[in-house]
């Protein structure tokens, strides 16, 4: 007969904690014992319990170092990718935020009588316009020249 799911939650009892963390971490090491000896695999598994202290295992058992060394030096694409992620999902929000701060700019500007801006204010808007229509001729030269 098989055993019930458990709830996983923080123990509560330091003591019962304690204990729980090491049979299940030694249960830990002895998986990846066997996983190094039915696979021939080098295996490195450290720990750090609740109060700082490290366990570590590795196979063969004097190795840890090394086989760490490999993991570290090993072309690794998959923290490459992550960082282009994290970039994109920045760059992304960057641009989102500039671009609701564009849209309110806009919303303001066709909401509002231009009667009711001072000359400093249409002085900065007709720049802006020049600017933009500086940009949209730039852009449609090099479609030309393309």
């Amino acid at each position: 007969m098989g055993r019930g799911k458990v709830e996983l939650k923080k123990i509560e009892n330091p003591t019962n904690r304690q204990v729980t963390f090491s049979k299940r971490r030694m249960g830990l090491f002895k998986k990846a014992n066997e996983v190094a000896i039915l696979c021939d695999a080098q295996i490195g598994v450290i720990i750090f319990s609740g109060s700082g202290r490290m366990y570590e295992y590795s196979s063969p058992p004097w190795r840890i170092a090394s086989v760490f060394d490999r993991y570290l030096k090993a072309p690794s694409t998959r923290f490459e990718e992550m960082d282009i992620q994290q970039k994109i999902v920045q760059e992304m929000t960057r641009m989102n935020d500039e671009r609701n701060r564009l849209r309110m700019i806009m919303a303001q500007y066709m909401a509002e009588d231009l009667a009711s801006f001072s000359v400093q204010d249409l002085s900065n808007l007709e720049q802006q316009i020049e600017f933009s229509l500086y940009k949209v001729r730039l852009r449609k030269q090099e479609l030309l020249d393309q």
